[in-house]
């Protein structure tokens, strides 16, 4: 709604305007009333009005002056209208002079009067829409002069803008904010993972509210992680009068409220000010490794998760060993005897928890080499991730023999499947599936339970093989067959996209747009013109 302040110094004028039309209609409120410029200009040092209507001659302070003085001063920078029941072009030259936005006759007609009303609000439209391009402009490329610090890859002039754009203090931390216990990428639509991770970002922004600036959407240059990126200063806590975990808590109880979806923090070393940034944001890319083998959290802070042993670390190189070729053997039993070996070799050291959780590092390092020399395809890190988390679901914890074992056994598996090289036939096999079942909810990981491959490695070869994911070599399949259809059939469109695998149809035309060059009815249309 547009405020609007009324100036003349003759009420019956004033209440006529009030009556001409009728405002609510046209977007208005008629904030208040004045009886001259000098009253109007006492009001408009308190208060913002949209549109100011005021008449030309009033005692004390006339329309013009009231306009020369608020543009001047820069009191007000709101549509100005001037009655006047004087035509002398010198009038209305001088109030163009100061951005005048019409110069009106007496007595005015309601036409004019709604006419002026609407000129006004478009006028506001734009000018919103405007402001609103510039902001996201803005916070792009702060955005971007941000990632520029994260990276470690900035200069002067970065650092220098992000200083002068951004609130900021000693004591600064990166925190990747994650969704978990979301469906697989793999398995979910591009949109729909896209769509939750913009909602996770506007909560985020509504949390932090002037802060808002701290919080960056796509820091990532993975297409298959979608979180967000916050630089946390400690005035944050500070002005909320609390710790900064009693902050990240209520932080974090917010957004899972917000999104109704599970939440996690990783928060990153804390360095000294916004220049050291990048050590942060490489401790939280540690933690993203990391957390797979950690005890479940919703906030992992990288002091807590990562320790240093102030009288030396060792390392169980020999148990190591004889454990990695248990597993590369898939041989249960000894690898059950090499698990136990490693620990009571861990025991008899007096080993600390940061020193068991070096071990395991330095385990899982080498069985990534492993696999590589197997299939240099092979993404481990998303591997690993994937494999460990079927034993937290029994309530195994990391850093336990009986996580370690139930590890190990799961990548004596995949290191079979690997040698197995079982992709070769199951990929015919995942072909077919496509084919005949095309329309139907096809997920990898579903095929991958049922031709008993690792479903993320299956994605990788499948990928390898066709140059191309899964979702977009079924995406692709679905369009062509929509394309038949639309050829042979007389089907309506949201009928074909529902008998081609799409539940929504928008989401079926952009896809269909995106693949053919145009949407589905132009490309029926064409196939029946005579060329």
């Amino acid at each position: 709604m547009l405020k609007v302040l009324l100036v003349d110094d003759e009420p019956f004028i004033v209440q006529g305007l009030s009556v001409l039309l009728n405002w609510e209609e046209e977007g208005c409120i008629i904030a208040a009333t004045a009886q001259n410029g000098r009253e109007a200009l006492e009001y408009l040092r308190k208060e913002q009005v949209d549109l100011i209507i005021a008449d030309i001659k009033m005692p004390e302070m006339t329309g013009l002056e009231l306009l020369e003085t608020i543009r001047r001063e820069g009191i007000s920078d709101a549509y100005f209208v001037i009655l006047s029941g004087y035509g002398e072009f010198s009038y209305a030259q001088q109030a163009i002079h100061y951005s005048c936005m019409d110069y009106v006759l007496k007595p005015v007609e309601r036409d004019v009067l709604a006419g002026i009303i609407r000129k006004a609000a478009n006028m506001s439209a734009k000018e919103a829409r405007r402001q609103e391009d510039k902001r996201k402009m803005e916070g792009a490329y702060l955005a971007r002069n941000v990632i520029s610090l994260l990276l470690g890859k900035h200069d002067g002039m970065n650092l220098d803008y992000v200083a002068n754009h951004m609130q900021l203090s000693g004591g600064v931390r990166y925190i990747d904010i994650q969704l978990v216990d979301a469906l697989d990428p793999e398995d979910v639509e591009d949109m729909e993972m896209r769509s939750l991770q913009r909602k996770l970002y506007q909560s985020c922004r509504e949390f932090l509210k002037e802060d808002e600036a701290h919080c960056i959407l796509d820091v990532s240059s993975e297409g298959n992680i979608y979180d967000v990126g916050m630089v946390y200063c400690d005035y944050m806590a500070a002005k909320n009068d609390c710790t900064e975990r009693e902050y990240l808590e209520k932080f974090l109880n917010y957004l899972c409220m917000a999104l109704k979806h599970g939440i996690v923090m990783l928060v990153g070393k804390r360095v000294p000010d916004i220049s050291s940034i990048s050590k942060s944001y490489g401790t939280a890319c540690m933690l993203n490794s990391l957390q797979a083998f950690h005890d479940r959290k919703n906030i992992y802070f990288y002091e807590e998760e990562v320790q240093v042993n102030g009288g030396g670390i060792l390392l169980c190189k020999a148990e190591i060993d004889q454990l990695i070729s248990s597993i590369e053997q898939n041989d249960k039993t000894h690898i059950q005897a090499a698990v136990d070996g490693m620990y009571g070799e861990l025991r008899r050291m007096g080993a600390m928890w940061e020193t068991v959780n070096l071990n395991i590092n330095y385990l899982l390092f080498q069985l990534i080499h492993v696999a590589t020399e197997q299939d240099d395809c092979v993404n481990q890190e998303e591997i690993l991730h994937r494999i460990s988390e079927s034993t937290f679901e029994d309530g195994a914890k990391r850093g336990s023999r009986i996580h370690l074992e139930r590890f190990a056994c799961e990548y004596a598996e995949y290191l079979a499947q690997l040698r197995k090289n079982v992709s070769r036939g199951v990929l015919a096999l995942v072909e077919q599936e496509i084919r005949e079942h095309y329309a139907e909810n096809l997920t990898l990981r579903d095929l991958g339970q049922k031709y008993y491959i690792n479903n993320v490695y299956l994605g990788q070869v499948f990928r390898k093989k066709y140059k191309q994911s899964f979702k977009d070599y079924l995406n692709s399949y679905r369009i062509e067959q929509a394309a038949q259809m639309l050829l042979r059939t007389d089907d309506r469109i949201y009928k074909i996209a529902e008998d081609v695998g799409y539940k929504n149809t928008d989401y079926f035309i952009n896809k269909f747009i995106a693949m053919k060059g145009c949407t589905p009815s132009k490309f029926r249309k064409q196939s029946m013109e005579i060329k």
